[in-house]
């Protein structure tokens, strides 16, 4: 698509009706203003579309994969529906399964459980916590941060051509970076695993709320994202792709669904045949109502059409970008540079601001909810800020030393479900913060800046 035509796209294209658009919220200054959802990065409004769906649903909820009533039997149908709406969604292979799971941080730690003995993962310490921490029984090798995308795949293959050939490995990487909203390179990095016999799993959580994900495409072996991410609520996330580790693997819980046979042995104990489908992996009664709303949500970003999705985003992108980028003081992190394509994810500080001060004020004093800190993403905040490791970041105070570095960032997250109004508002308050300082007075409390009272 041409830049041109995805302008003229973006024109027409209105936000995705979500949740909560007008809720308001009370301002420290006075009066209430139309809450400004700034932080898709950590949970997205749910669709409008999503929760009329559950809704409907709700009253014809059953057990599923158990009883033979009328109920149980709709909501087992929906349920595996679901399981492949979402397969299509991925344009998963003919032989993937997809698994329900709580969020990517569950999904990706059944996949660490599922791991042949031995071995060896390989992960970019770039990585959100989730990718980062779960391999605790592997070999796990920790690779430096890139500064450009050639870079990231040629340190890839450095590590992999020194692995032991003959056994098992893993690469883990993000699509989306959770703080910069750069993409990564995930098809040459995909190929490069598996040049090296090694497999490759993608953490998509930031990736799939803001473009279309092709497990066939990319060429990767698992994908992993979370429902609340993706504008549907319930606690609900995926595993998708290659069946043969996880139909190895022993049951990541042991119970009711995952077992196909239990019987008693002679020796007095307990003889189990799991389950070789997804359902190995998915004991116990399933969030049917969050899988339902995965599946409602991978719709309805489906026919919104990703092309115009993706134009409107962009728009977005440059508002608050090329916003930010005149105000004097704002440094947005980053590790491709400017050029590098990303998505509505962006973080920065602010000279002489601590950041959980400066997002104190955007949500006290302007009703903007945006957030700051580390983002789960520790090691990857801590070398964008070439910051001390070990120091911990406190409420800071206006009078901050001019040039005294943040010891943690802020960060701004949007998508398909955000008015232009609340970029705009976004950009302007920012502008006026730094050029006039807080209107009120914040304190620390419970380690976080509040307003004083």
């Amino acid at each position: 698509m041409s830049v041109s035509t995805a302008a003229a796209d973006q024109s027409v294209c209105t936000p995705l009706p979500v949740l909560g658009r007008d809720v308001t919220v009370p301002l420290v200054t006075g009066g209430e203003v139309a809450y400004a959802a700034l932080d898709y990065a950590a949970s997205a409004p749910a669709l409008q579309r999503v929760w009329d769906d559950v809704a409907a649903y709700a009253p014809y909820y059953g057990s599923v994969h158990r009883g033979a009533g009328y109920l149980s039997q709709l909501s087992t149908d929906l349920f595996e529906n679901a399981r492949r709406t979402v397969a299509e969604f991925l344009d998963c292979r003919p032989a993937d399964q997809v698994v329900f799971t709580r969020s990517t941080t569950d999904s990706l730690n059944l996949l660490a459980r599922a791991v042949p003995a031995g071995c060896q993962v390989f992960v970019f310490e770039t990585e959100h916590h989730a990718s980062l921490l779960p391999w605790q029984d592997a070999r796990v090798t920790y690779l430096d941060a890139p500064r450009t995308p050639r870079q990231a795949v040629e340190t890839l293959e450095r590590a992999l051509a020194g692995r032991d050939p003959y056994g098992p490995a893993l690469v883990c990487v993000t699509g989306a970076s959770n703080v910069t909203g750069e993409l990564w390179p995930v098809r040459e990095l995909a190929a490069a695993a598996h040049a090296h016999g090694a497999r490759i799993v993608l953490d998509a959580a930031q990736l799939a709320p803001h473009h279309p994900v092709s497990v066939t495409d990319l060429g990767v072996d698992w994908v992993v994202f979370s429902g609340h991410k993706l504008y549907a609520p319930f606690g609900s996330g995926v595993l998708a792709g290659r069946a043969d580790w996880l139909q190895a693997a022993e049951p990541y819980l042991a119970g009711g669904g995952a077992s196909r046979k239990v019987t008693r042995r002679e020796d007095g104990g307990v003889a189990v045949e799991w389950h070789e489908t997804a359902a190995r992996h998915e004991a116990g009664s399933p969030n049917v109502i969050g899988a339902y709303a995965i599946a409602s949500a991978c719709k309805a970003l489906t026919e919104a059409g990703w092309d115009t999705l993706v134009a409107r985003e962009q728009h977005l992108v440059r508002t608050v970008r090329e916003g930010l980028a005149e105000v004097p003081g704002v440094r947005v992190l980053s590790l491709f540079g400017d050029d590098a394509p990303r998505v509505g994810v962006i973080s920065f500080v602010v000279e002489g601001w601590n950041s959980s001060h400066f997002a104190a004020a955007l949500s006290a004093e302007y009703g903007i909810g945006v957030r700051d800190g580390l983002f789960c993403a520790h090691p990857l905040v801590r070398t964008l800020l070439g910051s001390d490791p070990g120091t911990q970041g406190e409420c800071g105070a206006p009078e901050a030393a001019p040039g005294e570095k943040s010891l943690n960032a802020i960060r701004v997250s949007f998508g398909a479900g955000t008015p232009d109004e609340h970029v705009e508002r976004f950009v302007d308050a920012v502008r006026e913060l730094v050029a006039d300082g807080a209107k009120w007075q914040y304190r620390t409390e419970d380690g976080r800046c509040v307003p004083a009272v």
